[in-house]
C-alpha cells in the first residue's frame, strides 16, 4: 500500500469538535494538501461549505449543534457529488446503516486515527478528484470552443440523410429563413440553380462514402431571392466504431468579395488603359478566404500555448518557433497597445471580434479576422484566450489596391474639372491640403481628415456639365448664365452619390455643399449654419482662399491682405466662424502649403 503523497492541489474541509484532534489532524492534512479549512462542529462546517469551494470533506459524526450526518445531508442538497470521509469512534451498526443512506459518504475511518490509513484514503480520492476536475475542464473547454465556432461562422448540422437538424442564428440571418422553416429540410432549400448536381455528388461521396472532410465554394439562394456565396467546410462526425453520426458544416460569407471581384473584372474590360495598369493584380486574384480556420490559444501572460496547422500555414511559422512565444511578438509594433486593450475587452465581456495585423516568420505582414473568446476553468475563472480566425491578407491587399486606384481616379477627375475651366494646375492639390489641415485643427481624426483630403479635389467635378461658353467666359455672368453655372454643384452630386463607397459619398457631399453659406444665402439648397455638412464648410474656406489667390479667365489674383480681409468680413456670413478662427490662428501653416504647391507658370515667372 502506497502511503507516500505529494502535496496536491485540492481543498479539504475538515470538521472536528475536539480541539486536540482537530489541531493534530489539521497539521497532517496541511502537509498533504494545498488548502485545508477547519470547522469546529457541523453547523460551522455547513456555513464554511456554503462560502467556500472544496474537493473533499472529512468529518466527525458526533458533534454539538449539528452532527456530521446532518451536515452532510444539507451539503448533499448543495453539491450531491462531493466526496466525504467519516471519522468516528463509533462502530455501532446503526451508524453504518445511517451512513449507507447518504450517497455523499464514500469512506470511513475509526478513531484512534492511523495516519497511514488517512493518507491512503486521501490518495484514492485525490486521483478521482483530479480526473473529475480534468474532465470538467476538458468538457467546459469543448463547450466554449463549440460556442466560439458557432458565433464565428455560419453553422449547420445534418443527419445521415442530409436533413437539417441544427442551424445557428447567423445561418438564419443570411438565408432569411427561420429556424422552424429549416429544421428537417434538406440543404437544397437554399440551393442556387447555378450549382450543378455534380458538385453535390462529389460532396456526398467525399463525406459519406470516403468519410473525409469536404471543402469548397457554394452559391446559395436566400428566401427573399438574394444570392449569397460561402466558403464551406463539411465534416463527418464518426462514433467510436467509425460510423457516421451526423455532418457539421462551417461556412464563411464571401458574397461581397465575389460580387466585387466580378464587378472589377467587368470594369477592367471597360475602363481606360491607366486603370487597367493600376488594377493588374485583380486579374491574378483567384480566392480571398482560406476554406479552413486558424486556431490559436494564449495564456493569461499572452504566451502562445497552441496553434493548429492552418495558423502555421497562414503565419509562416513552424510549431517549434511559435509555441511559448509571446503573442505580441508576432503583432505589428504600432498596434500592440490597441490589441492589448481588445484583450481587456475579452476579459471583461468574454469576446472580441476584429482584425489583427501580424508579422510572418519572413517579416512580411498578414491580416487575420479573429474572434477571441475568454476560456474559463471549472471555477469560472478565465484561464486562457482562444482565437478562431480566417486569413484575409489577400482581401486587405486588394482593398488597398482599390483604394489607391480610387484616390488616383478621384484626383484625376478633379483635375479634369479644373482643367475645363482653365483654372490653375495645382488648385486641387492646394485645396486638398488646406482641407486636411483645417479638418485636423477642428479635431477630426487623421483617418477622416485624410479621406476629406482625398475627396476634396472633386468639389467642382460638376463643371464638366457646364458649357464652355459660360465656364470660360472672361466677363461677369448674366443672371441667366449664373443660374446655369450654379448647376455644377447638383451635377457633381448626382455624378457621385450613386456609389456605396465611402470616399465617393464624401466627394458627393463636398460637391453638393461647398457653395452653401453659413447665413443661408448660398446654393444650391440655401442651407444654413451646421445644417451644412462639416466637409462642405471646410472645403468652402479652402476653395475660396485658393481661388481668390489664383489667376482666372475672368480675374487676376488678389493680394494676400485683400483675401484675408474678405475672409474676416465673411466670418459668420459665408463661412463657419469657428473654422475661420482656426484658419487665422494657424495662418502660417496654410501659407506654407500655398508656397509649396505654386503653379508652374508662377514658378516660371520667379525663375525668369
Amino acid at each position: 500500500m502506497n502511503s507516500q503523497l505529494k502535496k496536491r492541489e485540492i481543498s479539504i474541509l475538515y470538521v472536528e469538535d475536539e480541539d486536540i484532534i482537530r489541531e493534530e489532524v489539521h497539521k497532517i492534512l496541511s502537509m498533504l494538501c494545498e488548502k485545508v479549512d477547519v470547522a469546529i462542529d457541523g453547523k460551522d462546517g455547513l456555513e464554511k461549505f456554503k462560502s467556500g469551494q472544496y474537493d473533499l470533506i472529512i468529518t466527525d459524526i458526533n458533534m454539538p449543534y449539528m452532527s456530521g450526518f446532518e451536515m452532510l445531508k444539507e451539503i448533499k442538497n448543495i453539491d450531491p457529488i462531493i466526496p466525504a470521509i467519516i471519522i468516528s469512534a463509533y462502530s455501532q451498526e446503526e451508524y453504518f446503516l445511517q451512513a449507507s443512506k447518504l450517497d455523499i459518504v464514500n469512506d470511513y475511518l475509526f478513531k484512534p486515527l492511523k495516519i497511514v490509513d488517512l493518507m491512503d484514503k486521501i490518495n484514492k480520492h485525490v486521483q478521482k478528484i483530479e480526473e473529475k476536475r480534468e474532465y470538467k475542464k476538458t468538457f467546459k473547454l469543448l463547450e466554449q470552443y463549440k460556442i466560439a465556432v458557432d458565433e464565428s461562422s455560419i453553422l449547420s448540422k445534418t443527419d445521415t440523410k442530409g436533413n437539417i437538424t441544427y442551424v445557428n442564428d447567423t445561418f438564419c440571418q443570411i438565408s432569411k429563413y427561420t429556424r422552424d422553416e429549416l429544421i428537417g429540410k434538406p440543404h437544397n432549400i437554399v440551393r442556387h440553380p447555378d450549382m450543378t448536381k455534380e458538385v453535390f455528388k462529389e460532396l456526398w461521396k467525399t463525406i459519406k462514402e470516403d468519410k473525409k472532410i469536404w471543402q469548397g465554394k457554394i452559391k446559395n439562394l436566400a428566401k427573399d431571392g438574394s444570392i449569397y456565396i460561402v466558403n464551406t467546410t463539411v465534416v463527418p462526425i464518426l462514433d467510436t466504431f467509425g460510423n457516421i453520426e451526423e455532418f457539421i458544416a462551417l461556412r464563411y460569407d464571401i458574397t461581397e468579395l465575389e460580387t466585387y471581384k466580378e464587378l472589377l473584372e467587368i470594369k477592367l474590360n471597360t475602363t481606360d488603359l491607366n486603370l487597367r495598369n493600376k488594377m493588374h493584380l485583380v486579374k491574378e486574384y483567384e480566392t480571398a478566404l482560406d476554406v479552413s480556420t486558424s486556431l490559436i490559444r494564449v495564456d493569461l501572460n499572452y504566451n502562445i500555448t497552441y496553434v493548429n496547422e492552418r495558423f502555421l500555414t497562414d503565419s509562416g511559422y513552424k510549431k517549434e518557433q511559435i509555441l511559448n512565444k509571446n503573442f505580441f511578438d508576432i503583432i505589428k509594433s504600432d498596434i500592440k497597445d490597441e490589441i492589448k486593450k481588445h484583450f481587456q475587452t475579452v476579459a471583461t465581456f468574454g469576446q472580441w471580434i476584429g482584425v489583427i495585423e501580424g508579422i510572418k516568420n519572413n517579416g512580411s505582414i498578414f491580416y487575420m479576422d479573429f474572434t477571441f473568446k475568454a476560456i474559463k476553468d471549472i471555477n469560472d475563472q478565465i484561464s486562457e484566450f482562444m482565437g478562431i480566425g480566417k486569413d484575409i491578407t489577400e482581401i486587405i491587399e486588394l482593398h488597398k489596391e482599390i483604394e489607391d486606384t480610387q484616390k488616383d481616379v478621384i484626383f484625376s477627375l478633379g483635375s479634369i474639372g479644373e482643367a475645363r475651366s482653365k483654372e490653375t494646375g495645382n488648385h486641387v492639390k492646394r485645396v486638398a491640403e488646406y482641407s486636411k489641415l483645417l479638418a485636423l485643427l477642428y479635431g477630426l481624426s487623421e483617418v477622416e481628415a485624410e479621406l476629406l483630403k482625398i475627396a476634396s479635389p472633386m468639389h467642382d467635378i460638376g463643371k464638366i456639365g457646364i458649357p464652355d461658353v459660360i465656364l470660360n467666359k472672361p466677363a461677369k455672368f448674366t443672371p441667366e448664365e449664373f443660374e446655369i453655372m450654379k448647376n455644377h454643384s447638383t451635377i457633381g452630386y448626382n455624378m457621385l452619390n450613386g456609389s456605396d463607397r465611402k470616399l465617393l459619398k464624401i466627394s458627393a457631399i463636398i460637391a453638393y455643399e461647398h457653395h452653401e453659406k453659413y447665413d443661408g444665402s448660398g446654393y444650391p439648397r440655401g442651407l444654413k449654419g451646421e445644417d451644412i455638412h462639416l466637409y462642405g464648410r471646410i472645403t468652402a474656406i479652402a476653395d475660396v482662399f485658393d481661388a481668390l489667390g489664383s489667376d482666372r479667365c475672368y480675374k487676376k489674383a488678389w493680394e494676400l491682405d485683400r483675401i484675408l480681409n474678405l475672409l474676416k468680413e465673411e466670418k459668420g456670413r459665408h463661412f463657419d466662424p469657428i473654422l475661420i478662427d482656426l484658419f487665422f490662428e494657424n495662418l502660417n501653416k496654410f501659407l506654407a502649403i500655398r508656397d509649396t504647391y505654386k503653379d508652374e507658370f508662377e514658378n516660371e515667372k520667379i525663375v525668369g
